[in-house]
């Protein structure tokens, strides 16, 4: 399960374009809560906590806790934006949620044993088809990733949705079926060498 923090916030009493310029113009940033059938929360946050947490990744998929005076809301980032020019946060979204929320998240990839993997070992590419993979899980219990064993793996082969062990209480969103998340592909320097080779005969076969 993803690790937890705390955002202290502050309420909102007016909204609009003035209140949010000077919003950012003493350090903070606004953000909103929905969900649970609940009215929208307008909220304003701290600049530094935002901008730290959302560049230090994984911000849509940790749970926070929104320390508002003593009051404290669960809840998952939704969305959030960044300045154009500046790439610095300047609005996020809040979902609230509780121990019965299920929501659709995208959940990062990660590749394990690459040294045992016999295709990587004989220089083999591991090319990577899906970084992550969209999927319902419970709200207070979202996996940090999706773990992918490469042990045993041949060049050439390609390692399947089915192939893999997922997270308990885990349900992908599959479009495709068994989609294909990697494959170990021939290295593009063999695969030159090949072609060139071809290219070669073919041309030998011409001057004949």
């Amino acid at each position: 399960m993803s690790k937890s923090y705390t955002l202290k916030a502050e309420a909102r009493e007016r909204v609009g374009k003035g209140s949010t310029r000077e919003l950012r113009r003493n350090g903070q940033i606004p953000a909103v809560i929905y969900g649970e059938k609940q009215p929208p929360l307008p909220i304003a946050l701290s600049y530094k906590d935002v901008y730290y947490r959302i560049h230090s990744g994984g911000f849509r998929t940790m749970v926070a806790t929104i320390q508002l005076g003593s009051k404290k809301v669960q809840v998952l980032p939704k969305d959030y934006q960044l300045d154009p020019v500046c790439d610095t946060p300047v609005h996020v979204d809040f979902l609230r949620i509780s121990s019965k929320s299920i929501v659709q998240i995208s959940i990062p990839v990660h590749f394990l044993n690459e040294e045992e993997c016999p295709g990587i070992q004989k220089n083999g590419v591991l090319n990577i088809i899906h970084h992550s993979i969209e999927a319902f899980a419970p709200a207070t219990a979202i996996p940090e990733s999706i773990e992918v064993d490469l042990t045993g793996y041949q060049i050439g082969e390609a390692i399947h949705l089915s192939s893999i062990k997922l997270p308990e209480d885990v349900e992908v969103i599959a479009h495709e079926g068994d989609f294909t998340i990697a494959t170990i592909a021939t290295p593009v320097a063999k695969e030159k060498s090949e072609s060139a080779a071809a290219d070669e005969m073919s041309k030998s076969d011409l001057d004949k």
